[in-house]
């Protein structure tokens, strides 16, 4: 599958809400995961280390920025999915400072997801670092998500989503982020993350739906699908961005709110 020389391209978002002095911080995963591609890394090694990046900043809510909840806890959530087929996620992790290294790991496994005290002891089997992750107050304008999707040159897709939920929200609450369809979507054609509040996304099945639809007209450009699913399935309150990328040219960014997004593409 895929094309035997495709343009590497990067495409990152920092969350809905956040304004742009966080496109510094976000600027610096999409030069990491560039770099890893022109020194011969797969999709999926740059899309990993380039949320790693973003959960390491903790400016971004996931990872070591992570909110806290209702209870005092940070619990956080990741996801990865390949365009062909493999996926993995895991819900409600505590000190995991990486959860996305957790879920790239599922991706050679025959269970897809992982949650809570299970999906840690998981990772302690295989050497993931544990670690209290210290979590900070919830501030105006807090994204609930950091996303990056990645084109190899042999056109092989990856998308990586990490977050630490929406603050104001009880210990057990799943939002967007893990579930396929909603918070992300990856196929042979086109990647789709989502951003923004969790509940609308999900009822809306938002990145499913918007790759469908730049899938199933090929004349519609991604950008028109994002924004058809914004117009159409999000309700106009709610705070909603996304990212996506084709089997070429460069990834595209769009939301209803203000969404710090940055992208590469090889020249």
């Amino acid at each position: 599958m895929g094309l035997t020389m495709a343009k590497m391209a990067v495409v990152a978002h920092g969350g809905a809400g956040p304004g742009p002095e966080r496109q510094k911080n976000l600027q610096k995963a999409v030069d990491v995961a560039s770099k890893l591609l022109q020194s011969g890394a797969s999709a999926i090694e740059a899309a990993v280390e380039a949320c790693v990046i973003l959960e390491d900043d903790p400016v971004f809510n996931a990872g070591t920025g992570g909110v806290f909840r209702i209870d005092g806890s940070v619990l956080l959530d990741a996801s990865i999915h390949t365009s062909d087929g493999r996926l993995g996620f895991v819900i409600a992790m505590s000190d995991t400072p990486n959860p996305i290294r957790v879920a790239a790991d599922l991706l050679s496994e025959n269970i897809n997801g992982l949650t809570g005290d299970g999906a840690r002891l998981w990772a302690d089997e295989r050497g993931h670092l544990r670690k209290q992750v210290e979590g900070r107050p919830p501030a105006e304008g807090d994204g609930d998500t950091v996303g990056v999707i990645v084109r190899d040159s042999t056109g092989f897709m990856a998308c990586a989503t990490s977050t630490g939920g929406c603050s104001y929200r009880p210990p057990g609450r799943v939002g967007d982020v893990p579930l396929p369809g909603s918070g992300f979507w990856v196929n042979e054609r086109t990647a789709v993350a989502a951003t923004g509040e969790g509940e609308d996304i999900t009822r809306a099945l938002l990145s499913y739906r918007v790759g469908e639809m730049a899938d199933r007209d090929s004349c519609q450009s991604l950008k028109d699908a994002m924004k058809i699913g914004l117009e159409k399935l999000i309700p106009k309150e709610a705070s909603v961005g996304l990212i996506a990328m084709g089997i070429d040219g460069p990834g595209e960014g769009l939301s209803n709110t203000e969404m710090p997004w940055a992208s590469w593409i090889e020249d």
